[in-house]
């Protein structure tokens, strides 16, 4: 029992993949590692990187150098082309390479004082995104819609006064301008500075050269705003005064006359003006 085996190990050895296999053989020729752990100021690279089939060597070697730098740093073109001998030009297309493939991404933030700066996003695994998402904007509180403009009112809203104006107003934007487009609140807020523009003896086409003659080119952000300052500022005046015309003459029934039978014009029957001179009638 007290005897010893010169031949075992005194420890168990450890298997080490590459190191001491029991049946790999050192290659003869190609690549070898010397390889030695790190632990201090290191950065862990993948092999989609670091082997990738499509990426040129200068991207690659960008890629490497952007994910060892800290948060923070400034990753520009112009930087970069300081940094290494490469211009600015190859620089950039090697930029272009890692963002077409994931690798890089760029994106504009407003800063709190109000500046567009641009951030670049480099991801050490493309397709897996981690960024935190934007926190969600504050919604602006939407101000009440301003009143349209006051219009002229007319002195006598007739109904059919008032009609005619509602339909002049609903074929602008057939006969004139698409862009004169109103609603039906618009329309009957208008409808009443139309109204006061017929009732000055304007007529309906005079009306409608006024509304649509030399309209701003481009969208109108608000149609029945502008409709309503020209229905104000454009008003005609009154129409003069003109005294009522004298009533037509009355023209009696012609009557014939019962002293010389001559027709005469008269409410009556009776006797003619030169019958009653000559032979007038005593009172009874």
């Amino acid at each position: 029992m007290d005897t010893q085996n010169p031949s075992a190990p005194t420890r168990a050895q450890s298997r080490i993949a590459g190191k001491n296999h029991p049946h790999r053989e050192t290659p003869a020729g190609g690549l070898i590692h010397d390889n030695a752990r790190h632990t201090t100021r290191f950065t862990v690279i993948g092999n989609h990187l670091a082997q990738h089939p499509e990426l040129s060597a200068l991207a690659i070697g960008l890629a490497v150098y952007i994910q060892s730098l800290p948060t923070g740093a400034r990753t520009d073109i112009k930087t970069l082309a300081a940094r290494f001998p490469e211009g600015s030009t190859r620089i950039a297309a090697a930029l272009r390479e890692l963002e077409a493939h994931g690798y890089l991404r760029r994106e504009r933030r407003r800063t709190p004082n109000g500046r567009i700066v641009t951030r670049t996003i480099s991801c050490n695994q493309p397709g897996r995104h981690q960024d935190h998402p934007a926190p969600p904007r504050k919604k602006r509180p939407q101000s009440p819609r301003k009143p349209l403009p006051a219009v002229p009112q007319p002195a006598y809203p007739a109904p059919t006064l008032l009609q005619t104006a509602t339909d002049l107003l609903a074929d602008l934007r057939r006969h004139d301008d698409p862009r004169l487009l109103l609603s039906q609140h618009d329309t009957a807020h208008l409808a009443p500075g139309v109204a006061a523009w017929l009732e000055r003896d304007v007529t309906p086409t005079a009306v409608r050269h006024a509304l649509t003659t030399d309209l701003p080119p481009g969208p109108l952000c608000r149609p029945a705003a502008l409709l309503a300052h020209r229905l104000t500022t454009q008003l005609p005046p009154p129409p003069p005064f003109r005294a009522p015309a004298p009533p037509p003459p009355v023209r009696h029934p012609f009557q014939t006359c019962e002293g010389c039978d001559r027709a005469f014009r008269s409410p009556l029957p009776g006797r003619c003006r030169d019958c009653r001179i000559h032979d007038p009638v005593p009172a009874a």
